[in-house]
């Protein structure tokens, strides 16, 4: 009698939609149709999603009609644009709001801003911002949505420490709110809704445009220094003396990477473990060069690309892969880089380790990214020292196996104290989607300001499909 009812639930559902068809300009998805798969496809397959249908939203008008529809049937929503920063599947009864064919940027280069869609990504952005002489506080991957990087804070592979979160300069969100409504929030018009949603993710939302500070810079003393892993140690604890003291300009990681034996991979990382270390720096050249010295010389350097770059060319920083593949996920913040934790990342990550862990990246805080914003927003934990996360690629299918066996996890729990410690908005994997471990992210005010903000916009936890901050009950 149970699976009667579903079904001609189901049914019902089905016939309704066209309704929805009949509202939106763009492609709509159900599962078998043609399309379905690719337009549900992700960066990171290690989250695959299955929802009811999809709606490929081409402006504002969808998105509401898309949303209202969930609202008559009572069906969650889920938002995508690129899938680089995975939370939870959708599937079951639920409606898909894919934003990539909204993907407008504009460039006010006399306010030094830039306005742009829900599907728009961070390349786009640069090179159109590089034309005026402008650059935005991207992240290392152009192909990462500007949208999702800065509801969750934003930390700029170039320019971090110079000026802070992406989330700090974000002047206007123009959102779609469970109710279908549009609004436009500035810190005047609502400014708890405005301080909830930097930081806050996408619990309270579709956001479909984002306008946001640009900076008169052109061009950076930038690139990467890559030594053997046999150097991991003296290059780790180089790495540590240089962070020490770096000054607020210059933002900088230093990666672990087991690269595969494969012919895209340069001659020097194929099929060996390498130690980087990836510099930014904003300001002149001599200087920049005495500020790495050290580095250049604690050992053999294999590769060397740090010189003086167009803005533009940031994403040969790191050189991301662009092509979708599974991983397991999982990341931490820590106060200080401590022999203790030195050591654990030598054990996980070093050239002794047997480790399955394809690579782990500490990334340098502090700077602006310690400072408060003047607007003020949701992203906390600005006293951390650094962000870590390990990064293990598997194969599609044993990606669930894989989730709670990997080394990354184990990195992770011998770098955090028992229950977790402290995480970051930012710094959220698949493994962190529990509402325990979401709460982590914030300080006990934070929460309870963002929980009563979404009790306000959406009480019955429509946007359910992130990293969940859970209405009142």
């Amino acid at each position: 009698m149970r699976g009667e009812t579903n079904q001609k639930g189901a049914d019902m559902l089905r016939r309704s939609t066209s309704s929805l068809l009949a509202s939106v300009n763009g492609p709509v998805f159900f599962a078998g149709d043609d399309g379905f798969a690719d337009e549900a496809s992700v960066f990171n397959t290690a989250v695959m999603h299955l929802p009811y249908v999809i709606v490929g939203a081409t402006g504002e008008a969808d998105v509401r009609a898309a949303v209202h529809f969930a609202s008559e049937h009572a069906l969650p929503v889920a938002v995508l644009n690129t899938g680089h920063g995975p939370s939870v599947p959708a599937s079951g009864p639920s409606v898909m709001i894919t934003t990539r064919r909204m993907a407008g940027v504009w460039i006010d280069s006399a306010k030094r801003t830039a306005r742009v869609e829900a599907g728009a990504r961070w390349g786009q952005v640069v090179d159109e911002a590089a034309k005026v002489g402008l650059a935005p506080l991207a992240g290392s991957s152009p192909h990462v949505g500007v949208v999702g990087y800065t509801l969750g804070g934003g930390v700029s592979v170039a320019l971090g420490r110079a000026f802070g979160y992406a989330a700090d300069h974000v002047q206007v969100i123009e959102i779609v709110t469970a109710d279908g409504e549009l609004r436009r929030v500035t810190p005047d018009s609502d400014g708890e809704l405005f301080f909830a949603l930097l930081g806050g993710k996408g619990n309270f939302g579709v956001v479909t445009a984002m306008e946001f500070t640009l900076f008169p810079v052109a061009e950076i003393y930038a690139g990467a220094l890559h030594f053997s892993g046999d150097n991991a140690r003296e290059v780790l604890e180089a790495y540590e003396r240089f962070t020490s003291t770096a000054p607020d300009e210059l933002t900088s990681s230093i990666v672990f990477l087991r690269a595969p034996d494969l012919p895209f991979v340069p001659d020097f990382m194929r099929g060996r473990l390498t130690v980087s270390i990836r510099i930014s720096f904003l300001g002149a050249a001599p200087e920049g060069e005495a500020l790495i010295a050290p580095l250049r010389a604690v050992a053999p350097v294999l590769a060397d690309t740090v010189s003086t770059m167009p803005f533009a060319d940031i994403a040969s920083i790191t050189n991301d892969p662009s092509e979708p593949a599974a991983a397991v996920e999982h990341f931490a913040i820590l106060d200080e880089l401590s022999p203790s934790a030195m050591e654990a990342i030598l054990d996980i990550a070093g050239s002794n380790s047997d480790s399955s862990v394809t690579m782990v990246n500490l990334t340098h805080l502090g700077g602006a990214l310690g400072r408060p914003s003047e607007k003020a927003n949701a992203v906390g934990r600005r006293d951390a020292a650094f962000a870590i996360f390990a990064f293990t690629v598997v194969p599609p299918g044993d990606v669930v196996l894989n989730a709670g066996m990997d080394q990354g996890l184990e990195l992770m729990r011998r770098l955090t104290p028992p229950g977790g410690g402290r995480k970051h908005p930012g710094y959220l994997s698949p493994a962190d989607a529990s509402v325990e471990s979401v709460r982590l992210a914030y300080d006990t005010s934070t929460y309870e300001r963002l929980q009563a903000t979404k009790t306000r916009y959406d009480p019955r936890n429509v946007f359910r499909f992130t990293h969940n901050i859970p209405p009142r009950t």
